[in-house]
């Protein structure tokens, strides 16, 4: 396994529309060890979530783990919402993509979401809290959305600004 090269905003690469993942490429050796590397990177990095998008791969599939010791490694190819809860809820979000930013994001609390394994076999969730969060904001990679986009142009002008600092402080 190695890892992979996480794109950072405000490369154009991150807000280009993913192609859904096609059902030959499970059986692909490659596919299987992308999904691997996208573990690893992620974990490294470390992060709760990475969209193929976010390294470079404009393919319709996301790693997400929640939890602290790593036990629940997930895998969504071709995600799709179903239903999304009424109930909204506030989480604090931040971005591999958008290192060291954090902002309040609103998102639906629990949703519904359909995708395939990490070999093609067919699953429906239905989650809330953290991972819901989670999967929404990677589904919005994969549409080339940031979760700045959600922010007033105030507070993402402010968000843009600390990162812009920060960038300069690791000059």
């Amino acid at each position: 396994m190695s890892l992979l090269e996480i794109l950072e905003y405000p490369s154009a690469r991150l807000r280009k529309l993913a192609e859904p993942v096609a059902a030959d490429s499970f059986a692909d050796p490659a596919f299987q060890r992308l999904i691997d590397d996208m573990f690893e990177t992620m974990y490294e990095a470390p992060g709760i979530g990475l969209a193929a998008t976010q390294v470079d791969t404009h393919a319709r599939f996301m790693v997400i783990d929640v939890t602290e010791g790593r036990e629940q490694p997930l895998v969504f190819v071709n995600p799709e919402v179903r239903d999304r809860s009424d109930d909204l809820r506030i989480h604090t979000e931040g971005c591999l993509s958008i290192p060291g930013v954090f902002a309040d994001v609103t998102r639906a609390d629990g949703i519904t979401v359909t995708a395939l394994d990490r070999h093609g076999k067919p699953f429906e969730m239905s989650i809330d809290g953290l991972l819901a969060t989670c999967v929404q904001h990677e589904i919005d990679h994969l549409d080339g959305k940031l979760f700045i986009d959600y922010l007033s142009p105030l507070k993402r002008d402010r968000a843009l600004k600390k990162l812009e600092k920060l960038r300069k402080g690791r000059d």
